[in-house]
């Protein structure tokens, strides 16, 4: 997937996309939030806090 594709899906600019990348700006939460969830991963392994790229158990809706 290109920068222009990832940053289309995330509704943000690749320019703000490669910011992150290049670490020259702090991703905001909902943002590794939602590449947690489109990577089906967790916000650790994308963080490097941990090599298993398996996601934790997702909450499901407690109304259900």
């Amino acid at each position: 997937m290109t920068q222009q594709e990832l940053a289309a899906k995330l509704n943000i600019r690749q320019s703000t996309l490669s910011q992150y990348e290049n670490g020259q700006r702090q991703i905001p939460l909902n943002t590794l939030i939602q590449l947690a969830l489109l990577f089906d991963t967790s916000t650790d392994y994308l963080l490097g806090l941990t090599n298993e790229r398996n996601p934790y158990p997702r909450i499901t809706n407690k109304s259900e």
